[in-house]
């Protein structure tokens, strides 16, 4: 083996994958979304914050010379030569470290004694009793006390802690976000075994669509449910749009996915949301876009079905 000399070897680790591909083969990067990149060969390999993970393959890395040993396969001398050979040519424009992030402190309300406002309220949006009971005994679900009772739509990480609550007035059209809330973590359901997403504007059309499904007899819990932590707006040019971060998220987290089944809004704006999604979410994924058949969201196609009142509560003013 031709001998390296070590300060020749320390300066090829200095080099992390992100600045090696913009500057060497930047035909070979893909923005995913966010901060967020993939190969175009490997669409499972993503990088980010100054880490890369080949998730089909359960390896990673930092640097640029772990990637081309465990993926381009490279002899660790020729891996070496690569990079310092590189650099003598085209010295590289270094991508700045990313800072350590503190983990936001999500605050939450104080929970109610009893949920009774909370069940009566989804109860009369028809949602089913059965998805009701799951979202309040995993947690997902639950009602304030003191001066307001709101329903709190709680967003949980992939090992169940709470990093999100999004805040739904009981009789008002107040609505509001927990201080600390992660947009990265907004309400979901996931599924056990499953390569299908379904994704949706709010958690109340979540549920709808769910109590939907097990009206017809279908198991709503087969596949993986996620709710979006707010209207997404894309930009006017649709290709350079990101993909919203509660999405980025949850598919590095589910690299299983495949097909992404957006069941998004029934206006001008869940349109343009579904039409950028479809156009700037990678060519690995199977997208398609379907609208409830009456009204604007779910939840009011669900009424209509249950022949409920679709209407919205008097507004009322609530101090945050």
């Amino acid at each position: 083996m031709p001998y390296i000399p070590p300060e020749v070897v320390a300066q090829a680790r200095e080099m992390d994958l992100l600045t090696y591909l913009k500057n060497y083969e930047p035909g070979e990067l893909v923005h995913f979304g966010g901060n967020t990149y993939c190969t175009r060969e490997h669409d499972s390999l993503k990088i980010s914050n100054g880490k890369w993970c080949w998730f089909s393959r359960g390896i990673g890395g930092r640097t640029a010379l772990d990637y081309l040993i465990k993926v381009k396969e490279l002899p660790f001398t020729e891996a070496v030569e690569r990079i310092v050979g590189y650099s003598a040519v085209q010295p590289p424009v270094f991508e700045p470290k990313p800072q350590k992030a503190s983990e936001k402190i999500l605050l939450l309300p104080q929970a109610n004694r009893c949920t009774t406002h909370a069940v009566s309220y989804l109860s009369g949006r028809g949602i089913d009793s059965e998805l009701i009971d799951f979202c309040l005994a995993t947690g997902r679900l639950y009602e304030s006390g003191g001066k307001y009772h709101n329903v709190v739509f709680v967003g949980q990480d992939q090992h169940g802690k709470a990093r999100y609550a999004n805040l739904r007035g009981i009789g008002s059209d107040f609505k509001g976000e927990c201080n600390g809330s992660d947009k990265r973590f907004s309400f979901n359901i996931p599924a056990e075994y499953s390569n299908t997403l379904y994704l949706f504007e709010s958690a109340i059309d979540l549920l709808s669509y769910a109590t939907l499904q097990k009206m017809h007899g279908l198991d709503w819990k087969k596949d993986h449910l996620l709710s979006l932590a707010g209207v997404y707006q894309p930009k006017k040019e649709i290709e350079k749009s990101a993909v919203p971060l509660a999405l980025t998220q949850y598919l590095a987290d589910h690299p299983e996915i495949q097909c992404i089944l957006l069941r998004l809004d029934n206006d001008y704006a869940g349109r343009m949301a579904a039409k950028a999604l479809m156009t700037i979410l990678p060519e690995k994924y199977t997208v398609d876009a379907r609208f409830p058949p009456q009204g604007k969201d779910y939840n009011d196609y669900l009424c209509k079905c249950l022949r409920l009142p679709v209407t919205k509560p008097k507004e009322r003013k609530q101090e945050r």
